[in-house]
């Protein structure tokens, strides 16, 4: 029953529609100026260097620059080495099925290390989820534009975030004081806790992309990378049974968020529509991810599933098909994981009991 009330319960907000409309402009203008340039295959870059406005979100200017220059590197970095890895596959000419396992495995490695650099720099959201996501989807996208264009909105956009993040500065009743003290070195128990968190993020992301490349070649089904970033949901908590929860709300909520992308693919948005539709969901997920974790994966499905579309077309049938089933697959992963240890306590004392 606290699971259930944890799962449906609304956190008091906290002018979470400050940080929502600065994320919302933030993707909204690179997408528009790419669809008036009729450079839609440069979306996905657009989309993914706006994430640097998502880091400190509440934090005073200073901090929060300091943040967002932070993010909007690594992010930069993570989609140059996706960009890289695409083009891999062509370089050693692979086959399609070993191209699939490379960018699980790079995937896998980039979970790892990009949350032991979010917890050395004290990032926040922490973890590793938007990097996954990142790399994964970039790194699977065929015949890719020239590799500088990439870069150059990349780099743009992660620039066009900071500055919309420091813009609140303009208003003399919102500014606050310059002042941004050195952080403090990690703890050795923080050392440890950073090394425990990567080393599940990178178990939760590789068991989950081996498990949907796997039943992907079985059963007809591709997007395993979207198992991948379900799985490091539930890693995100304070208690086991928050984690739990998380993972559940990954489900529920994706597949409500299904339903409102099938209602708005039925009414066939123009590009320009689209990128409306975008920035809404954006400020949509922003407002309630601190808040409410089910609500915002109502607008989060539709985010990505919309934004892959207009790089990648594809059957709409097909792509609400392969988000609900690797979502299910990540989401159970992460839970897995996250009971392992539990689990492997109370066995180890039920064996320690005599007989």
């Amino acid at each position: 029953m606290k699971l259930l009330a944890e799962m449906f319960t609304m956190a008091p907000g906290n002018k979470d529609h400050h940080p929502a409309l600065r994320c919302a402009v933030s993707v909204f203008v690179p997408l528009i100026t790419l669809v008036l340039l009729d450079r839609l295959d440069l979306a996905i870059f657009a989309s993914f260097g706006a994430f640097t406005g998502i880091y400190g979100r509440n934090e005073p200017h200073a901090r929060r620059f300091g943040q967002q220059v932070r993010a909007g590197s690594l992010m930069v970095a993570v989609m140059l080495l996706a960009a890289l890895t695409a083009r891999a596959g062509a370089a050693f000419s692979l086959t399609p099925a070993e191209t699939v396992w490379l960018q699980v495995a790079a995937t896998t490695l980039v979970a790892g290390c990009c949350s032991l650099i979010v917890a050395r720099w004290r990032l926040r959201p922490a973890g590793s989820l938007f990097h996954i996501f990142a790399f994964a989807a970039i790194a699977s996208i065929p015949n890719q534009p020239p590799l500088w264009q990439c870069m150059l909105v990349a780099v743009a956009t992660a620039v066009f975030a900071l500055l919309v993040g420091m813009s609140s500065r303009l208003a003399r009743s919102r500014r606050t004081p310059w002042v941004h003290p050195a952080a403090a070195p990690l703890s050795p128990a923080e050392k440890r806790t950073a090394l425990l968190e990567s080393t599940g993020y990178l178990v939760a992301a590789g068991a989950a992309g081996v498990l949907a490349t796997l039943a992907g070649q079985q059963l007809g089904f591709g997007h395993n990378y979207w198992a991948m970033v379900a799985a490091v949901v539930p890693l995100v908590g304070h208690t086991t049974r928050h984690r739990v929860s998380r993972g559940l709300q990954r489900i529920l909520g994706t597949a409500a968020g299904l339903v409102l992308l099938a209602g708005i693919l039925l009414l066939q948005p123009a590009p320009w529509q689209t990128v409306l539709i975008i920035a809404a969901c954006q400020f949509g997920a922003e407002m309630f991810i601190a808040r409410q974790y089910l609500l915002a994966q109502v607008f989060v499905t539709p985010l990505a599933l919309i934004s892959t579309l207009l790089v990648v077309p594809a059957a709409p049938g097909l792509l609400l098909r392969d988000r609900i089933v690797d979502t299910v697959i990540g989401a159970a992963v992460g839970i897995a994981v996250v009971l392992a240890p539990t689990a492997w306590r109370r066995l180890r004392a039920a064996r320690s009991l005599p007989a």
